[in-house]
């Protein structure tokens, strides 16, 4: 049997297996109990979660044997077949490479004959913003006025860029990204189906870098479960991928503080010669400096802060202000948009760093005003003992 990728094998198979989207799974739900379905559907959201995995359940549920249903039995033909994507009834279009406005004529043309075998003929359209103008308006008396038997489910990740003539004849639902918790929950699911053992903390690596999409989870776990030889640590991943630890970030930033400029520049080039981009080090330290702000914001979950509450409350991070904290992160996005134009990228990392140093002298603008009214009042103190 042919390798299957996990995104692949662990694609939803009905709404119960569905992570994350419980407000459009429970109106959908709703909606078919009640056999009120709509003849037009959009999704929105960010890419890999879940919204095209919805159509083809929610096709499932109108067109199984059993249906409509909310639990699709996953058996009959019908429901075989669009699994399979090889049903007949249920026709998946590329938007992106399906753009034109004769493209849309012959949906136009096809959708005017009964579905061969199933209940309802289902138009699922991918990436519907990449169609034309023209083609929007050749659609839009079609889904306005379709006939009984077909439903038309549009999914984009950018839900701007479809006309509001188009919206308007839609049920709208939002798709989310996921939370840290879910993607890893997620994932360990995975690892264990593939008997692979793997760290906590690695997986939550990989649910962190995946920033919300449980698609692009599965991807990167598939790289890192290739060279982890059955055991999937988060040092193996900073070795293989050329990345920075969570200690050497932290050890990097309290040196910082302590103003030691040789040190600094010294673990750098440690960093560096380690293989690891300035770029990712410049996103690794900003990360953690954005941490630093929540937590001592008073923000103590871990899936927000993305890094252990032990590495951000070291000793030397108390003895920053808040307002120095949001001035270091605030100069590392500076920082993180100057290096898209500079050729030198390492000079302009390693000069702001340096200046980063002096960090602890920085003060806000309510710190400046009190350090002066407290300055003013010990002058008018030190001027009425002279008199």
């Amino acid at each position: 049997m042919s390798y299957e990728v996990t995104a692949t094998r662990r694609r939803p198979k009905n709404f119960l297996e569905m992570t994350g989207q419980e407000f459009v799974i429970t109106t959908l739900q709703k909606s078919i109990e009640a056999n009120r379905i709509a003849h037009a559907y959009l999704f929105s959201g960010p890419r890999g979660v879940g919204k095209t995995s919805t159509a083809r359940i929610l096709a499932k549920c109108l067109n199984c044997e059993k249906g409509p249903t909310v639990t699709p039995c996953g058996v009959c033909p019908s429901c075989v077949s669009i699994a399979a994507g090889s049903s007949i009834d249920v026709i998946e279009i590329d938007g992106a490479s399906n753009t034109s406005v004769n493209d849309v004529r012959v949906i136009r043309d096809e959708v005017l004959f009964a579905p061969s075998s199933a209940r309802y003929k289902i138009y699922i359209i991918d990436e519907v913003h990449m169609l034309s103008n023209s083609a929007f308006n050749a659609l839009l008396k079609t889904i306005e006025e379709p006939p009984p038997y077909a439903i038309f489910i549009f999914a984009t990740t950018e839900l701007h860029k479809v006309p509001a003539t188009i919206r308007s004849r839609c049920q709208q639902f939002p798709f989310r990204l996921l939370h840290l918790d879910e993607i890893t929950a997620n994932l360990e699911a995975a690892a264990q189906e593939l008997k692979v053992n793997a760290d906590r903390d690695a997986l939550f690596w990989i649910a962190k870098e995946a920033t919300g999409s449980m698609r692009d989870a599965y991807t990167l776990f598939d790289q890192v479960a290739a060279f982890s030889e059955g055991h999937i640590t988060l040092k193996k991943i900073q070795e293989k991928l050329g990345l920075i630890g969570e200690d050497q970030i932290s050890e990097l930033l309290a040196l910082v503080i302590g103003g030691g400029h040789q040190k600094v520049l010294e673990l750098i080039d440690l960093i560096l010669m380690k293989g690891v981009s300035v770029s990712q080090l410049v996103h690794d330290l900003t990360d953690f400096l954005r941490a630093l702000l929540l937590y001592r914001s008073g923000i103590r979950r871990e899936s927000l802060l993305g890094f252990s509450e032990e590495r951000l409350n070291r000793e030397e991070f108390t003895k920053l202000t808040q307002s120095q904290v949001e001035i270091a992160l605030e100069t590392m996005l500076t920082l993180g948009q100057r290096l898209r134009e500079n050729v030198n990228l390492r000079a302009e990392f390693e000069l702001t760093i340096v200046r980063l140093c002096n960090l602890p002298y920085y003060l806000g603008t309510e710190e400046l005003f009190q350090k002066l009214t407290q300055f003013k009042e010990e002058l008018a103190q030190l001027a009425v003992k002279k008199n």
